[in-house]
């Protein structure tokens, strides 16, 4: 595997397991069927739930579920290491690794514990007020929980993702919304835009084989209702430099999602 370069960026490395350490969240269950393809493969889309579920689990453990109960991810980078097959037992780990005093950055780590399959991913949360649904600020004792498994403490939002237009556009589809795709924000959920992934993957089987980045961002929620159009580009090799000085030797496809001429979310595919 081909590492990529650069703390930031699409090409960032991924902050290691800090493990043996108190203050990684530990959890382990089943691989179920419902998170499988049809090659037994655990899913993207049931790796973000499963992502969202340790998060969950870690804030009623630490004891903040009541008072930090509302999270939106901005961000996730999930790196298909090894496919993690059914039967399996996954092994999940999750802990800090960059803060703010209204967001932070959460690694979590997905083992298979029998068959050595892996999954890495870095998701960016943002705590929200349950009144104003904007971001809020985090207690001081939860963000010092937060920050004994790091030092970045000046945490900032920057995109890494500029949107595709249609006129130039390798694909177009558009990626109809169900009733239960729909939470508690009144938004499709996180989980639900990775299943926009597996879909465009099911078409390049090879992409999956092999060590795979994605990395999705959200910049606008989407309805119920919304007309939902997904809009694809492939950037061949020598042609990839906007993505970072690490990618140029490498095919970078993306993803537009897109609801009339608003961009709802981004998404970049690239082999590591």
């Amino acid at each position: 595997m081909q590492q990529t370069d650069g703390s930031t960026g699409l090409g960032k490395v991924l902050m290691p397991v800090p493990d043996p350490h108190p203050d990684v969240f530990d959890r382990q269950w089943p691989l179920r069927v419902a998170d499988i393809d049809r090659l037994g493969r655990l899913r993207m889309d049931a790796a973000a739930r499963h992502i969202q579920d340790i998060g969950q689990d870690q804030l009623r453990q630490m004891g903040y579920e009541a008072t930090h109960p509302l999270w939106i991810v901005r961000r996730t980078m999930m790196d298909l290491i090894r496919p993690i097959e059914f039967q399996d037992m996954l092994r999940v780990r999750r802990w800090c690794s960059g803060a703010s005093n209204r967001w932070c950055e959460m690694r979590v780590r997905i083992d298979g514990k029998r068959k050595g399959g892996l999954v890495e991913a870095e998701s960016f949360w943002i705590n929200i007020n349950r009144e104003t649904q904007g971001p809020s600020r985090m207690s001081d004792d939860f963000l010092a929980a937060l920050m004994r498994t790091t030092s970045v403490d000046r945490l900032r939002w920057k995109a890494y993702l500029t949107a595709g237009g249609r006129q130039d556009a390798a694909e177009i589809h558009e990626y109809p919304i169900r009733f239960t795709d729909i939470d508690l924000f009144d938004h499709m959920n996180n989980s639900v835009y990775w299943s926009v992934v597996e879909d465009y993957l099911s078409s390049y089987p090879e992409l999956v084989a092999a060590p795979l980045r994605v990395t999705l961002e959200h910049d606008a929620p989407v309805a119920l209702g919304d007309k939902l159009e997904i809009v694809a580009h492939v950037h061949p090799p020598g042609s990839t430099d906007q993505f970072g000085p690490g990618l140029v030797d490498r095919t970078v496809r993306t993803l537009t999602y897109m609801v009339g001429e608003e961009v709802k979310a981004l998404a970049a595919i690239f082999p590591l």
